[in-house]
């Protein structure tokens, strides 16, 4: 399950795991021109642990999750 919401500055996807295995915390993805972030609270530490992409990087990681094993290269963006 997910949600998405449209902020004045981004849009934030919240991804909820429904999953038979053992349950990870949600997962928040804040969405701005510059910058997409990925927070995970997590209950062992008692703090949220944020990565942060460029767009670019979100592409790439999209694009690698449908690829077979290798080294690739993309084209910027123009």
């Amino acid at each position: 399950m997910f949600t998405i919401e449209h902020e004045f500055d981004a849009s934030v996807i919240t991804l909820v795991d429904e999953g038979k295995s053992i349950l990870r915390e949600d997962v928040v993805v804040h969405a701005f021109a510059s910058v997409v972030t990925f927070e995970q609270w997590d209950p062992r530490t008692d703090t949220v642990n944020k990565i942060s992409l460029s767009p670019e990087q979100l592409r790439d990681l999209t694009l690698a999750l449908n690829m077979p094993e290798g080294i690739y290269r993309t084209s910027p963006k123009r």
